[in-house]
């Protein structure tokens, strides 16, 4: 019962995250998933996977409620979505191929590291040139195809790459969100079916677990974070993000230090 109530906290918590600042909560999900996949013993060699296709899974869920409330307010450059779609979908599936073949501990690492880099730019929250704008067509497919593979091999919904990017070429802050909320259901579906066919071999998996993607963890998160996202949209609008996404930046620091204590600790 303890882990069914855990991962409910987990779904409000990533949810929430995902509404307010638009990424689709893979960099919350993966290091608490891991943690609590470790706590009940599941197969090291395939416990970081089973964290990242169970957070791709669960992505779909939180980044359709997520957009949806941020279209409502008006805040979704659908002409950017367009653009950088066919891009995401292929980076993202073959970033899943990757990720899969990694062994846990590079993968971890990995995770890590990009999750700090995150951290640090958000913290600094470095503005853009008054006079950069966004690339054209071919520049808008290699950008997807980067954030993509980049998302797949962390089990991200994009929102850490989009949303700097997007407020880079200086698209307003409230619509840079929104439209990564958009991205990310993309890359989602593209990052939960390649970790479905890659884990669907795999040797050793724990008990409901179809490919590398967990049901319950799954269920229980996606269930909870559809009705946090709205929440976190709304408030999106209202509140001070930039002050919001240095206190965000500190919990990812510190998930991901755990997540390396679980992983090369014991």
């Amino acid at each position: 019962m303890e882990w069914l109530l855990a991962y409910l906290v987990l779904g409000a918590f990533v949810g929430f995250f995902a509404g307010l600042l638009g990424v689709g909560g893979g960099a919350i999900m993966v290091p608490m998933l891991t943690s609590l996949f470790a706590a009940q013993g599941f197969p090291r060699e395939h416990m970081v996977h089973v964290a990242l296709g169970t957070s791709m899974a669960a992505i779909v869920v939180t980044s359709i409620s997520s957009l949806r409330a941020h279209h409502k307010h008006g805040a979704v450059r659908w002409d950017i979505v367009k653009g950088v779609a066919p891009g995401v979908l292929a980076g993202t599936f073959a970033g899943t191929f990757i990720a899969s073949r990694a062994p846990t501990q590079p993968l971890a690492l990995f995770f890590s590291c990009f999750t700090a880099y995150v951290a640090v730019q958000m913290i600094l929250n470095v503005k853009p040139k008054p006079s950069r704008d966004l690339p054209g067509p071919v520049g808008l497919v290699a950008v997807g195809s980067g954030i993509g593979a980049v998302s797949a091999l962390v089990a991200i919904g994009g929102g850490s790459l989009s949303v700097p990017f997007m407020t880079w070429c200086n698209v307003k802050v409230q619509h840079a969100i929104g439209t990564s909320a958009a991205i990310g259901l993309p890359i989602a579906l593209a990052g939960a079916l390649g970790y479905l066919i890659n884990g669907w071999a795999a040797e050793g998996l724990p008990p409901w677990t179809i490919g590398f993607i967990n049901l319950p963890a799954l269920l229980l998160v996606a269930a909870v974070s559809s009705l946090t996202a709205p929440v976190g949209a709304g408030l999106a609008h209202r509140l001070p993000v930039a002050t919001l996404k240095k206190i965000f930046a500190c919990v990812l620091v510190v998930l991901s230090a755990k997540m390396l204590h679980t992983v090369f600790g014991a």
